[in-house]
């Protein structure tokens, strides 16, 4: 599977701390939302990035393996914004609640976050493309729209609402609270 990149960092044959030096240089150059995928041999790199970005407020989207070559994926976030927004759509529900419900899974993060683990049976319709992925989905069907944390899936809910969904759920806390099965499409 090919992972969705904005910018790629080339820390191959360099040994800790070095990847994480060139990543967090890196880092300061994108915007918020842009994914960095660094290619790394050190086998270390692997809990050493994990790590750095979770200090740091940065998402670690999950690594892929290639040979010897590791592709590391870590999305640029502010956590100043990412966690304290308003979540403001009146209509949520609870992880836990929607695995026995007859309705869609809709999971508004980006290609690469899904692939690296999503609720099974999820549809996969990143935020940015919603506007015009609509007519995919079904209005009168109970739609449970799924993001990280719960602000992108509170702006898709809200945009579904506006569109005329009126069966639309925001799932709360999201997949960083997601306890269940995942799926994974490497």
């Amino acid at each position: 599977m090919v992972v969705k990149a904005d910018v790629q960092l080339d820390a191959k044959g360099l040994a800790c701390p070095m990847p994480i030096v060139r990543t967090k240089k890196a880092m300061n150059e994108l915007e918020e939302g842009q994914v960095l995928e660094v290619q790394a041999t050190d086998k270390g790199s692997k809990a050493d990035l994990a790590a750095w970005a979770k200090t740091v407020g940065h998402q670690y989207i999950g690594t892929s393996e290639v040979g010897e070559i590791l592709f590391h994926y870590i999305r640029k976030c502010n956590p100043e914004t990412s966690e304290q927004e308003e979540k403001t759509f009146e209509a949520t529900i609870a992880n836990e609640e929607i695995v026995n419900r007859d309705g869609l899974i809709l999971d508004v993060r980006e290609a690469a976050e899904f692939a690296f683990g999503h609720v099974p049976g999820a549809k996969s319709i990143p935020m940015g493309e919603l506007e015009m992925r609509m007519k995919e989905l079904d209005m009168n069907q109970e739609i449970y729209v799924i993001c990280r944390t719960g602000t992108r899936s509170d702006m898709a809910a809200k945009t579904l609402a506006k569109a005329g969904f009126t069966k639309v759920y925001n799932v709360l806390p999201g997949m960083t609270g997601w306890t269940g099965e995942l799926s994974k499409e490497l």
